[in-house]
């Protein structure tokens, strides 16, 4: 494999069926992935329990399948790779890139909402505690493929967010690098909920010495009262039925063309077609209601390209 390949991904967490802004993130990056004859991957993020819906994920693919966005290889599952996050905190700690914090949520919202860093050198042990990267290299913006150049708070580029929870369970931020990195993800593209994160995870790849891949992120789908259509808003899972309508609404959100003939293309035609029509530069960025084609609206996430937490 070439290195110039792109590799792009969808990574659902299975805390419930694929709704409409899901489909919006997983169409964005199949087409972006697809356009440039790479691959797309999609790995299931179940590294959350206590989040999780039984049988959401098998729910998932079979959405993924019925609406055209066939992957390649095999699904990579986050429960299977516990060994990997170990081994990735155990080299940040050999390093001295971690700590350990004992530090409530209550006392680090009294201290303003960030981490001050309390526990940094007080030589904490593992017990009732998190594990925290100790951030030698913030980040403070990031390009993005869409947006431009991104600015973060400077609290949030320099706070020392944790990798490994007190519960036991593996942070988000870590767990989603080390296998970006191992699946070998040059492209990401996800939703404008996902951009605070982004200077978090950067910064781990530049102290794990890891190449960083490229980011775009895509408008959000909002409900009729301006509020994320998600999983935890109870946004109604995607139609089971015909999906050519609903995928062409979801190109219609990324500004892509659709063709007057849509109707009478089989799926895989119209999906090809709009692979081959792909311009991430007609993606909308300001909001603007949809009216009753959908009960979405266009958000760039962050209102004056800015990262706020």
């Amino acid at each position: 494999m070439s290195n110039s390949t792109c590799i792009g991904r969808f990574a659902p967490s299975p805390s419930g069926e694929l709704h409409f802004g899901s489909l919006i993130a997983a169409l964005g990056s199949y087409l972006s992935a697809r356009a440039q004859h790479g691959q797309w991957l999609v790995r299931i993020e179940d590294i959350d329990p206590p989040r999780e819906m039984p049988g959401a994920a098998s729910a998932i693919l079979r959405q993924l399948e019925h609406y055209g966005l066939h992957w390649d290889g095999e699904v990579l599952w986050q429960s299977t790779r516990h060994a990997a996050y170990r081994e990735a905190l155990a080299w940040l700690q050999q390093h001295r890139q971690s700590y350990f914090c004992t530090c409530t949520r209550s006392r680090i919202q009294q201290t303003g909402g960030f981490y001050d860093g309390h526990c940094r050198d007080l030589h904490r042990g593992p017990q009732q505690a998190a594990l925290r990267l100790r951030q030698h290299a913030p980040v403070y913006q990031f390009q993005d493929r869409l947006r431009g150049i991104l600015v973060a708070q400077r609290q949030l580029a320099e706070e020392d967010f944790i990798i490994h929870r007190r519960d036991g369970l593996f942070a988000y931020n870590l767990a989603v690098v080390v296998d970006d990195h191992f699946q070998g993800v040059t492209e990401i593209v996800r939703g404008a909920d996902l951009i605070e994160p982004t200077v978090r995870q950067i910064a781990l790849y530049q102290q794990f010495g890891w190449p960083v891949p490229a980011y775009l992120h895509l408008p959000l789908a909002l409900d009729q009262q301006g509020n994320k259509l998600s999983k935890q808003n109870h946004a109604p899972a995607l139609p089971a039925g015909d999906a050519r309508p609903v995928l062409v609404q979801a190109l219609r959100f990324l500004g892509q063309p659709v063709a007057e003939g849509w109707r009478d293309e089989p799926l895989e035609t119209l999906l090809q077609r709009a692979v081959t029509t792909w311009d991430s530069s007609l993606i909308p960025q300001e909001s603007a209601l949809k009216g009753d084609e959908a009960t979405t609206a266009f958000s760039n996430g962050s209102q004056q390209a800015m990262i706020s937490r």
